[in-house]
């Protein structure tokens, strides 16, 4: 399935059908007299949550989307039947924003099932038979109905992941993140492999936790290079972040300054989340080569420097409790098994 996380559409409600001119005409009823009745109110569009989305590539092949109208009324006091709404299912963790220079934010959905009634369908209008009153007996008046609302909205999604994976291109993050979950991330030797974000759900000690890995960040990704930054939108959310060093590079201090500097520039709170530094590749290099980096970017002001390889594995599950300690007391794998009021499958992002 290809990934796709922002999408421009036009939505559009149903409007109000208009009301019926009509009078009695009986036979044997010497009275006759207005019986229009009312128009149907037209559809509204609603915007839903729903599990088992990650991407929003469908709206890549459609981009217009149109409530029903309302019907027109009817003679009898028939009143017109109300246009249906139409819900537009997204992904958990989609934002809806304004087609403005801003993009101002309308609406974020981030829980299953959550509804947003976005555009409401126009009223219906009235038919004559509303109109009559003592002194207008028969009249022929009657309302067109409300027209509908319609507008151009960006969807833009944000995954949501407990932890998240920052660091260069070829850190060892789409390594890593093949380890601890069941993702299938590509791998190579040559930067920007990861293309896209991917997530998978870390299972560890009894806990369970949603693992983001986003593509590496360079030097100027805020400006655009490289990717760029517009991934970055998808760890706005995660509690905590993993900075990934590649111990064999060039300058592993360089790395550790480069991405804290593009997560500074890009803003949203990303750099002042709680970091775990890992060093990784270990396995390439000595215990006494691992030291003397760690030293080094201790002396940065990294702080605490956790040794690890994704590839073989080395201390790892010390990375993983180090996660589970920043961690609040349900992650969201868990609070949605919680949610599910014990269904034996639990919501997974992926």
């Amino acid at each position: 399935m290809h990934f796709l996380d922002q999408a421009k559409i036009y939505i559009r409600s149903g409007a109000g059908g208009p009301g019926a001119v009509s009078f009695r005409r009986e036979k044997y009823i010497e009275y006759g007299g207005p019986d229009g009745g009312n128009g149907g109110k037209g559809g509204d569009i609603i915007f839903e949550a729903v599990q088992g989305l990650n991407t929003l590539i469908d709206f890549r092949y459609a981009q217009h989307f149109k409530a029903q109208r309302g019907l027109p009324g009817a003679g009898r006091d028939r009143t017109g039947a109300s246009g249906k709404g139409l819900v537009i299912a997204l992904p958990v963790g989609t934002q809806i924003l304004a087609d403005d220079e801003e993009r101002t934010l309308l609406a974020d959905l981030t829980e299953v099932g959550q509804k947003v009634t976005f555009l409401r369908g126009g009223a219906g209008g009235r038919g004559n038979a509303s109109f009559k009153s003592s002194t207008n007996r028969a009249p022929r008046q009657h309302g067109p109905g409300e027209p509908f609302q319609e507008m151009h909205v960006w969807l833009r999604l944000k995954l949501l992941a407990d932890a998240g994976l920052v660091g260069l291109p070829n850190a060892g993050k789409s390594t890593l993140i093949n380890r601890v979950t069941n993702t299938k991330a590509k791998v190579g030797a040559y930067p920007f492999t990861t293309t896209r974000p991917q997530l998978g759900v870390v299972s560890h000690k009894g806990r369970e936790f949603v693992l983001a890995d986003i593509p590496g960040l360079i030097a100027g990704a805020a400006e655009g290079a490289g990717i760029g930054d517009r991934f970055l939108g998808h760890i706005e959310r995660c509690k905590i972040l993993i900075h990934l060093i590649d111990a064999t590079g060039d300058d592993p201090v360089e790395a550790w300054e480069t991405v804290l500097h593009e997560l500074g520039e890009y803003g949203a709170g990303l750099q002042d989340k709680p970091q775990i530094i890992a060093l990784n590749k270990g396995d390439l290099l000595g215990d006494e080569l691992m030291k003397d980096v760690a030293d080094q970017l201790t002396a940065a002001g990294a702080g605490e420097i956790l040794a690890i390889s994704g590839a073989s594995g080395d201390n790892v599950e010390a990375l993983l409790d180090r996660i589970l300690e920043e961690l609040p007391d349900k992650s969201s794998v868990e609070k949605s098994r919680g949610e599910k009021d014990g269904e034996s499958e639990a919501w997974s992002p992926v």
